[in-house]
């Protein structure tokens, strides 16, 4: 079922409405015999950013109570069909990793200081792994629900000493040539805000590239030029917040959209295609402590990943990893006699708590506070809260763009808030050490180990590819 049809009809159940057949459990035969002996010609690397197991859990539990099936991820654990192991995430400079580091141990396969791109601490640059597969003659790209110049995809297709220089990065993008790049990051590109002046679309453009910035017009794609698709700013927008804009759902594409855009785009290369997925604003509610834009980004991401399935068993050829690079925040249910229903009111929730802090200033009022909220997750906040939540607007002023500073914003407290209607808890707004889930499906997978380092993962993609280090 698509997303946008899933979330509109997720209303029609409630908890305990739908009564799970207990052999379902039941794990079918490991595909090993079908896999083993043979060469991936094609490599999806999935990767839900800042992905705590909390998080994993919660966007299972959520569709498993609501419409009666678990995640694409979790469903593979379930009928036994793919390799599973832990992975080490640390970087070179601290046991909690950030999304540079992490992106770059599988990318350069060297564990680097965190803020850094394939650059070690000796600045000596470590060739990113999808550059390796482009001069083995595949084809190669990465699509993203933030800006395509951000940590992960950047991990896998550049050096910088810094993760901050995506201006940088954009450049390096050019000049190697990758054959699908799709995400935001507009202000990368974009003449008018680059610094220096550069105008990036129109040097993709005359090197050969499509430049599309809409929906519509990447499903419009009809030739096999390679692809620059910028479709926001910043980050793309929300799952929560898109799937209650028509104008949003309209212009701006799925995670899931984008995968297969990218599948079909590289699918004929004869030599095959490498394609990095990222669903990167999982990792941005974490920060946010917001359960809603959680949760429902990370079914997003999933619904990626069932399009990645898909492909791979219609495929025959193509190896799936399925991964995140640390944990965040690291949220979860927590017990309570109401837990269950609590929970479920995830399927009340209209907006995020970024839409719904930024609609606030100093100007409102109680009244106006708790009518917001109550829209926005369907359920009425106290008195004394929604003055708590006011008192943090005073002398508060907006950027040019109509948004508030980011750190200054009560994020703790309206997830404080909603925690005693979700029974969702959070240990704090940052990264944590996680050792991470690791799951491999197709050719290429039988040999994946319990327990592994991050950069043995680079190194491990090479081998069974039959690529050169």
């Amino acid at each position: 079922m698509k997303r946008r049809q899933f979330f509109k009809n997720a209303g029609l159940f409630g908890l305990g409405s739908i009564i799970l057949n207990p052999l379902d459990t039941i794990a079918s035969p490991q595909k090993e015999q079908l896999f083993s002996n043979k060469t991936p010609k094609n490599i999806i690397f999935l990767v839900s950013d800042g992905m705590s197991n909390g998080t994993l859990t919660m966007a299972d539990m959520y569709k498993r109570e609501v419409y009666g099936k678990g995640t694409n991820w979790l469903n593979l654990y379930r009928e036994n069909k793919v390799r599973r192991g832990l992975m080490d995430m640390a970087s070179a400079s601290s046991l909690v990793t950030d999304s540079a580091a992490a992106s770059s141990s599988w990318g350069g396969g060297h564990r680097i200081k965190n803020g850094r791109i394939n650059v070690g601490n000796d600045n000596e640059f470590y060739t990113p792994i999808w550059k390796k597969f482009k001069n083995a003659g595949k084809k190669a790209g990465c699509v993203t629900t933030v800006p395509i110049t951000h940590a992960t995809p950047a991990g896998f297709l550049a050096n910088s000493k810094s993760r901050k220089d995506q201006a940088g990065i954009a450049e390096t993008y050019l000049s190697e040539g990758y054959d699908v790049l799709m995400g935001g990051g507009h202000e990368y590109f974009c003449a008018e805000d680059r610094k220096d002046g550069k105008n990036m679309y129109a040097a993709f453009a005359n090197k050969g590239y499509d430049v599309i910035k809409t929906r519509q017009e990447m499903f419009r794609l009809a030739n096999n030029k390679p692809i620059l698709g910028v479709f926001s700013k910043d980050g793309l927008p929300y799952t929560l917040d898109q799937n209650n804009s028509a104008e949003l759902q309209n212009n701006i594409p799925t995670l899931a959209e984008m995968t297969k855009t990218a599948i079909d785009h590289m699918k004929g290369h004869h030599n095959g295609f490498v394609l990095q997925v990222e669903g990167g604003k999982v990792d941005w509610a974490a920060h946010a402590n917001c359960v809603g834009g959680l949760v429902y980004d990370q079914i997003a991401f999933d619904e990626a990943v069932g399009v990645a399935l898909d492909f791979a068993d219609s495929n025959g050829e193509t190896l799936v990893v399925i991964t995140t690079d640390h944990g965040n925040s690291n949220p979860g249910l927590l017990y309570g006699n109401e837990a269950n229903e609590n929970f479920l009111n995830l399927k009340n929730f209209k907006q995020t708590n970024e839409w719904i802090l930024n609609g606030f200033d100093a100007d409102f009022n109680v009244k106006q506070v708790i009518e917001r909220i109550e829209y926005a997750n369907g359920f009425a906040i106290s008195r004394e809260d929604a003055v708590e939540i006011l008192s943090y607007y005073n002398g508060l002023e907006k950027s040019d763009d109509g948004l508030y500073n980011y750190n200054h914003l009560p994020y703790k407290l309206l997830s404080d808030i909603q925690k005693k209607h979700t029974n969702v808890g959070w240990i704090g707004d940052n990264h944590s050490a996680d050792y991470v889930e690791l799951a491999m499906y197709g050719p290429g997978s039988n040999g994946l180990l319990p327990f592994i380092k991050n950069t043995d993962l680079h190194w491990y993609l090479l081998k069974v590819a039959g690529v050169k280090a």
